[in-house]
Protein backbone atom coordinates (compact mmCIF):
# COMPACT_ATOMS: atom_id res chain seq x y z
CA UNK A 1 0.00 0.00 0.00
CA UNK A 2 1.44 3.37 -1.00
CA UNK A 3 2.17 5.92 1.69
CA UNK A 4 3.10 8.59 -0.84
CA UNK A 5 -0.02 10.59 -1.78
CA UNK A 6 0.35 12.75 -4.87
CA UNK A 7 -1.46 15.58 -3.08
CA UNK A 8 -4.21 16.28 -0.61
CA UNK A 9 -7.41 16.27 -2.63
CA UNK A 10 -9.72 13.30 -2.02
CA UNK A 11 -11.25 12.06 1.20
CA UNK A 12 -12.36 13.89 4.31
CA UNK A 13 -10.31 12.18 6.96
CA UNK A 14 -10.91 9.84 9.90
CA UNK A 15 -12.98 12.36 11.90
CA UNK A 16 -15.72 12.70 9.29
CA UNK A 17 -19.09 13.00 11.04
CA UNK A 18 -17.69 14.47 14.25
CA UNK A 19 -19.49 17.69 15.24
CA UNK A 20 -17.37 20.30 17.01
CA UNK A 21 -18.23 23.74 18.35
CA UNK A 22 -15.25 26.03 18.87
CA UNK A 23 -15.71 29.19 20.90
CA UNK A 24 -13.56 31.98 19.46
CA UNK A 25 -10.24 32.28 21.26
CA UNK A 26 -6.54 32.86 20.63
CA UNK A 27 -3.56 30.54 20.86
CA UNK A 28 -4.00 26.76 21.16
CA UNK A 29 -7.77 26.47 20.58
CA UNK A 30 -7.84 27.82 17.00
CA UNK A 31 -5.07 25.44 15.96
CA UNK A 32 -6.97 22.56 17.56
CA UNK A 33 -10.09 23.56 15.61
CA UNK A 34 -8.11 23.74 12.38
CA UNK A 35 -6.56 20.32 12.92
CA UNK A 36 -9.87 18.68 13.76
CA UNK A 37 -11.37 20.22 10.64
CA UNK A 38 -8.39 19.10 8.55
CA UNK A 39 -9.06 15.53 9.63
CA UNK A 40 -12.71 15.64 8.63
CA UNK A 41 -14.63 17.00 11.62
CA UNK A 42 -17.45 19.47 11.03
CA UNK A 43 -16.18 22.43 13.07
CA UNK A 44 -18.29 25.53 13.67
CA UNK A 45 -16.43 28.55 14.99
CA UNK A 46 -18.52 30.83 17.21
CA UNK A 47 -17.36 34.46 17.14
CA UNK A 48 -18.74 37.37 19.12
CA UNK A 49 -20.29 40.35 17.32
CA UNK A 50 -17.73 43.05 16.76
CA UNK A 51 -14.81 40.66 16.89
CA UNK A 52 -11.75 42.01 15.13
CA UNK A 53 -12.20 41.16 11.47
CA UNK A 54 -9.25 39.09 10.23
CA UNK A 55 -8.24 38.87 6.61
CA UNK A 56 -10.53 36.22 5.19
CA UNK A 57 -7.82 34.54 3.14
CA UNK A 58 -4.60 35.00 5.07
CA UNK A 59 -5.89 34.12 8.54
CA UNK A 60 -5.27 30.49 7.71
CA UNK A 61 -5.66 29.23 11.29
CA UNK A 62 -9.41 29.70 10.71
CA UNK A 63 -9.41 27.44 7.68
CA UNK A 64 -11.96 24.74 7.12
CA UNK A 65 -14.84 25.81 9.36
CA UNK A 66 -17.98 27.86 9.13
CA UNK A 67 -18.29 30.91 11.34
CA UNK A 68 -21.41 31.72 13.33
CA UNK A 69 -21.71 35.07 15.06
CA UNK A 70 -23.28 34.96 18.53
CA UNK A 71 -23.32 37.29 21.49
CA UNK A 72 -23.11 34.87 24.41
CA UNK A 73 -24.28 37.60 26.79
CA UNK A 74 -27.54 37.74 24.82
CA UNK A 75 -30.16 35.28 26.07
CA UNK A 76 -31.44 34.33 22.61
CA UNK A 77 -27.96 33.80 21.15
CA UNK A 78 -26.88 31.82 24.18
CA UNK A 79 -29.98 29.63 23.88
CA UNK A 80 -29.13 28.98 20.25
CA UNK A 81 -25.65 27.81 21.22
CA UNK A 82 -27.00 25.61 24.01
CA UNK A 83 -29.45 24.04 21.59
CA UNK A 84 -26.68 23.29 19.10
CA UNK A 85 -24.61 21.63 21.80
CA UNK A 86 -27.38 19.06 22.35
CA UNK A 87 -26.31 17.41 19.09
CA UNK A 88 -22.59 18.25 19.18
CA UNK A 89 -19.81 15.83 20.04
CA UNK A 90 -17.21 18.32 21.25
CA UNK A 91 -17.07 21.85 22.65
CA UNK A 92 -13.71 23.66 22.68
CA UNK A 93 -13.22 26.76 24.82
CA UNK A 94 -10.16 28.75 25.83
CA UNK A 95 -11.36 31.29 28.39
CA UNK A 96 -10.06 31.82 31.90
CA UNK A 97 -11.54 29.52 34.55
CA UNK A 98 -15.10 30.46 35.46
CA UNK A 99 -15.78 32.53 32.34
CA UNK A 100 -18.18 30.18 30.56
CA UNK A 101 -19.98 29.56 33.84
CA UNK A 102 -20.57 33.29 34.18
CA UNK A 103 -21.88 33.31 30.61
CA UNK A 104 -24.52 30.73 31.55
CA UNK A 105 -22.73 27.78 29.98
CA UNK A 106 -21.96 25.70 33.05
CA UNK A 107 -20.38 22.42 31.89
CA UNK A 108 -22.52 20.40 34.30
CA UNK A 109 -25.69 21.81 32.73
CA UNK A 110 -24.37 21.24 29.21
CA UNK A 111 -23.66 17.62 30.11
CA UNK A 112 -27.17 17.22 31.51
CA UNK A 113 -28.53 18.43 28.17
CA UNK A 114 -26.16 16.17 26.23
CA UNK A 115 -24.54 13.40 28.33
CA UNK A 116 -22.30 12.46 25.38
CA UNK A 117 -20.75 15.94 25.03
CA UNK A 118 -16.99 16.26 25.48
CA UNK A 119 -15.91 19.69 26.73
CA UNK A 120 -12.28 20.58 26.11
CA UNK A 121 -11.22 23.47 28.35
CA UNK A 122 -7.91 25.06 27.39
CA UNK A 123 -6.11 27.40 29.78
CA UNK A 124 -2.55 28.38 30.54
CA UNK A 125 -2.44 27.51 34.23
CA UNK A 126 -5.38 25.08 34.54
CA UNK A 127 -8.86 25.20 36.04
CA UNK A 128 -7.39 25.26 39.56
CA UNK A 129 -4.06 25.99 41.21
CA UNK A 130 -2.26 29.00 42.66
CA UNK A 131 -2.02 30.88 39.35
CA UNK A 132 -5.24 29.69 37.70
CA UNK A 133 -6.80 33.17 37.60
CA UNK A 134 -3.66 34.89 36.29
CA UNK A 135 -2.97 35.97 32.74
CA UNK A 136 -0.04 34.44 30.93
CA UNK A 137 1.50 33.51 27.61
CA UNK A 138 3.67 30.76 26.18
CA UNK A 139 6.89 32.21 27.55
CA UNK A 140 5.44 32.34 31.07
CA UNK A 141 4.24 28.74 31.02
CA UNK A 142 7.55 27.31 29.84
CA UNK A 143 9.49 29.51 32.27
CA UNK A 144 7.90 27.72 35.25
CA UNK A 145 8.45 24.23 33.82
CA UNK A 146 12.23 24.62 33.63
CA UNK A 147 12.30 24.48 29.82
CA UNK A 148 13.08 28.15 29.24
CA UNK A 149 16.09 27.95 31.54
CA UNK A 150 17.34 24.89 29.68
CA UNK A 151 16.89 26.41 26.21
CA UNK A 152 19.87 28.75 26.11
CA UNK A 153 22.35 30.23 23.69
CA UNK A 154 26.13 30.40 24.18
CA UNK A 155 25.77 33.66 26.12
CA UNK A 156 23.82 31.72 28.78
CA UNK A 157 20.76 33.83 28.01
CA UNK A 158 17.47 31.87 27.76
CA UNK A 159 16.35 31.77 24.13
CA UNK A 160 12.72 32.25 23.08
CA UNK A 161 11.55 29.17 21.08
CA UNK A 162 8.81 31.15 19.30
CA UNK A 163 5.51 30.19 20.98
CA UNK A 164 5.67 26.56 19.95
CA UNK A 165 6.48 24.81 23.23
CA UNK A 166 3.79 26.19 25.54
CA UNK A 167 0.95 27.27 23.27
CA UNK A 168 1.03 24.52 20.68
CA UNK A 169 3.14 21.66 22.04
CA UNK A 170 1.85 21.84 25.60
CA UNK A 171 -1.50 23.38 24.66
CA UNK A 172 -3.01 22.31 21.35
CA UNK A 173 -1.52 18.82 21.24
CA UNK A 174 -2.58 17.89 24.75
CA UNK A 175 -6.04 19.39 24.23
CA UNK A 176 -6.43 17.19 21.15
CA UNK A 177 -5.06 14.18 23.03
CA UNK A 178 -7.65 14.78 25.73
CA UNK A 179 -10.51 15.15 23.25
CA UNK A 180 -9.60 12.04 21.27
CA UNK A 181 -9.04 10.03 24.48
CA UNK A 182 -12.46 11.08 25.76
CA UNK A 183 -14.03 10.13 22.44
CA UNK A 184 -12.48 6.68 22.71
CA UNK A 185 -13.71 6.26 26.29
CA UNK A 186 -17.18 7.43 25.26
CA UNK A 187 -17.39 4.59 22.75
CA UNK A 188 -17.68 2.17 25.65
CA UNK A 189 -19.29 4.27 28.41
CA UNK A 190 -21.58 6.36 26.21
CA UNK A 191 -20.75 9.37 28.38
CA UNK A 192 -18.92 12.60 27.77
CA UNK A 193 -16.75 14.49 30.22
CA UNK A 194 -14.82 17.70 30.88
CA UNK A 195 -11.13 17.97 30.01
CA UNK A 196 -8.92 20.33 32.02
CA UNK A 197 -6.06 20.95 29.59
CA UNK A 198 -3.40 23.37 30.85
CA UNK A 199 -0.47 24.56 28.77
CA UNK A 200 1.82 24.41 31.79
CA UNK A 201 0.95 20.74 32.36
CA UNK A 202 1.42 19.77 28.72
CA UNK A 203 4.66 21.70 28.39
CA UNK A 204 6.02 19.97 31.49
CA UNK A 205 5.09 16.58 30.02
CA UNK A 206 7.02 17.36 26.83
CA UNK A 207 10.16 17.27 28.96
CA UNK A 208 9.70 13.65 30.11
CA UNK A 209 12.95 12.51 28.46
CA UNK A 210 14.89 15.42 29.98
CA UNK A 211 13.54 14.53 33.42
CA UNK A 212 14.59 10.94 32.78
CA UNK A 213 18.13 12.05 31.90
CA UNK A 214 18.13 14.30 34.95
CA UNK A 215 17.16 11.35 37.15
CA UNK A 216 20.01 9.30 35.71
CA UNK A 217 22.50 12.08 36.40
CA UNK A 218 23.15 12.89 32.74
CA UNK A 219 21.39 16.27 32.78
CA UNK A 220 22.15 19.21 35.05
CA UNK A 221 20.39 22.50 35.73
CA UNK A 222 23.44 24.41 34.47
CA UNK A 223 22.40 25.95 31.14
CA UNK A 224 24.37 25.11 28.01
CA UNK A 225 26.14 22.14 29.55
CA UNK A 226 24.00 19.19 28.44
CA UNK A 227 23.96 16.84 25.44
CA UNK A 228 20.87 18.29 23.74
CA UNK A 229 21.01 22.00 24.65
CA UNK A 230 23.55 23.04 22.02
CA UNK A 231 26.67 22.71 24.13
CA UNK A 232 27.74 19.36 22.64
CA UNK A 233 29.86 19.94 19.49
CA UNK A 234 27.84 17.40 17.53
CA UNK A 235 24.42 18.88 18.40
CA UNK A 236 24.05 22.53 17.47
CA UNK A 237 24.24 25.08 14.67
CA UNK A 238 27.29 26.38 12.81
CA UNK A 239 27.67 29.46 10.67
CA UNK A 240 28.78 29.10 7.05
CA UNK A 241 30.89 31.41 4.90
CA UNK A 242 27.84 33.20 3.49
CA UNK A 243 26.37 33.98 6.90
CA UNK A 244 23.90 31.08 6.85
CA UNK A 245 23.76 28.13 9.23
CA UNK A 246 23.90 24.33 9.22
CA UNK A 247 22.12 22.22 11.84
CA UNK A 248 24.21 19.33 13.19
CA UNK A 249 22.60 16.41 15.03
CA UNK A 250 25.29 13.73 14.75
CA UNK A 251 24.58 12.04 18.08
CA UNK A 252 25.19 8.35 17.39
CA UNK A 253 28.84 7.26 16.89
CA UNK A 254 28.30 6.09 13.32
CA UNK A 255 26.63 9.38 12.40
CA UNK A 256 29.37 11.34 14.14
CA UNK A 257 31.99 9.55 12.04
CA UNK A 258 30.18 10.71 8.90
CA UNK A 259 30.23 14.27 10.23
CA UNK A 260 33.99 14.10 10.67
CA UNK A 261 34.39 12.64 7.19
CA UNK A 262 32.22 15.27 5.57
CA UNK A 263 34.14 18.06 7.27
CA UNK A 264 37.45 16.30 6.55
CA UNK A 265 38.61 16.74 10.15
CA UNK A 266 38.99 13.11 11.22
CA UNK A 267 42.73 13.41 11.70
CA UNK A 268 42.59 16.49 13.92
CA UNK A 269 39.41 15.93 15.97
CA UNK A 270 40.14 14.95 19.59
CA UNK A 271 38.14 12.23 21.37
CA UNK A 272 34.60 13.44 21.95
CA UNK A 273 34.11 11.11 24.92
CA UNK A 274 36.27 13.45 26.99
CA UNK A 275 34.11 16.49 27.77
CA UNK A 276 37.27 18.55 28.20
CA UNK A 277 37.70 18.28 24.42
CA UNK A 278 34.31 19.77 23.61
CA UNK A 279 35.51 23.40 23.33
CA UNK A 280 38.27 22.40 20.91
CA UNK A 281 35.90 20.26 18.86
CA UNK A 282 33.48 23.16 18.58
CA UNK A 283 36.32 25.40 17.38
CA UNK A 284 37.35 22.86 14.75
CA UNK A 285 33.81 22.41 13.47
CA UNK A 286 33.11 26.15 13.49
CA UNK A 287 36.29 26.95 11.59
CA UNK A 288 35.60 24.26 8.99
CA UNK A 289 31.99 25.26 8.36
CA UNK A 290 33.12 28.86 7.82
CA UNK A 291 35.29 27.83 4.87
CA UNK A 292 32.32 27.12 2.55
CA UNK A 293 28.82 28.40 1.81
CA UNK A 294 25.63 26.72 3.06
CA UNK A 295 24.92 25.31 -0.40
CA UNK A 296 28.26 23.53 -0.42
CA UNK A 297 27.72 21.85 2.93
CA UNK A 298 24.15 20.96 1.99
CA UNK A 299 25.53 19.13 -1.02
CA UNK A 300 28.31 17.42 0.96
CA UNK A 301 25.91 15.95 3.51
CA UNK A 302 22.93 15.29 1.23
CA UNK A 303 22.01 11.61 1.15
CA UNK A 304 24.23 10.73 4.12
CA UNK A 305 23.37 9.70 7.67
CA UNK A 306 25.47 12.48 9.19
CA UNK A 307 22.31 14.27 10.31
CA UNK A 308 23.48 17.63 8.97
CA UNK A 309 20.93 19.88 7.28
CA UNK A 310 20.65 23.53 6.21
CA UNK A 311 18.77 26.00 8.41
CA UNK A 312 16.06 27.18 6.03
CA UNK A 313 13.76 30.17 6.10
CA UNK A 314 10.02 29.60 5.80
CA UNK A 315 10.19 30.64 2.13
CA UNK A 316 13.01 28.19 1.46
CA UNK A 317 11.12 25.42 3.27
CA UNK A 318 8.40 25.67 0.61
CA UNK A 319 10.97 24.80 -2.06
CA UNK A 320 12.81 22.05 -0.19
CA UNK A 321 12.88 18.80 -2.13
CA UNK A 322 11.75 16.60 0.75
CA UNK A 323 8.95 18.97 1.76
CA UNK A 324 7.75 19.06 -1.85
CA UNK A 325 7.96 15.28 -2.28
CA UNK A 326 5.73 14.77 0.78
CA UNK A 327 3.42 17.72 -0.01
CA UNK A 328 4.10 18.99 3.51
CA UNK A 329 2.87 22.40 2.40
CA UNK A 330 -0.18 23.23 0.34
CA UNK A 331 -1.86 26.40 -0.88
CA UNK A 332 -5.28 27.71 0.01
CA UNK A 333 -6.67 30.95 -1.35
CA UNK A 334 -3.27 31.67 -2.86
CA UNK A 335 -1.59 31.50 0.56
CA UNK A 336 1.07 28.82 1.24
CA UNK A 337 0.50 26.90 4.47
CA UNK A 338 1.09 23.52 6.14
CA UNK A 339 -0.98 20.66 4.78
CA UNK A 340 -3.05 18.43 7.10
CA UNK A 341 -1.07 16.02 9.27
CA UNK A 342 -0.61 13.19 10.06
CA UNK A 343 -1.21 10.87 7.09
CA UNK A 344 -3.77 8.06 7.04
CA UNK A 345 -3.68 5.06 4.69
CA UNK A 346 -7.42 4.33 4.53
CA UNK A 347 -9.13 7.59 5.48
CA UNK A 348 -6.88 10.30 4.07
CA UNK A 349 -7.47 13.93 4.90
CA UNK A 350 -8.13 16.34 2.09
CA UNK A 351 -7.07 19.88 1.43
CA UNK A 352 -9.42 22.13 3.43
CA UNK A 353 -12.55 22.68 1.37
CA UNK A 354 -12.82 26.44 1.80
CA UNK A 355 -10.73 29.38 2.90
CA UNK A 356 -11.45 30.96 6.28
CA UNK A 357 -14.81 32.68 6.42
CA UNK A 358 -15.44 36.21 7.56
CA UNK A 359 -17.08 36.78 10.94
CA UNK A 360 -20.84 36.42 10.62
CA UNK A 361 -20.70 34.81 7.17
CA UNK A 362 -22.03 31.50 8.44
CA UNK A 363 -25.65 31.06 9.41
CA UNK A 364 -26.14 27.40 10.36
CA UNK A 365 -24.35 25.25 12.89
CA UNK A 366 -24.46 21.98 11.04
CA UNK A 367 -24.36 21.44 7.30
Amino acid sequence: MSNQPEAYSAGRGPLTGLKVVELGAIGPVPLAGAMLSDLGADVVLVERPGAKEPNQITDIVRRGRRVVQLDLKDEADRARLIESLKTADVLLEGFRPGTIERLGLDPEVLLENNPRLIIGRMTGWGQYGQRCADAGHDINYISLTGHLSAITDPSQRPAVPLNLVGDYGGGTMFLLLGVLSALHERSTSGRGQVIDSAMVDGAAMLGLQIWSMRGMGSWTDTPFSNPLDGSAPWYGVYETRDGRYMAVGSIEPQFYELLLEGLNVKDIAPDRADKANWPRLKEIFAERFLTEDMAHWTSVFAGTDACVTPVLTYEEALQDGHMRSRHTFTELGGVPQPAPAPRFSRTPASTPEWPPQAVGEGTDFWS
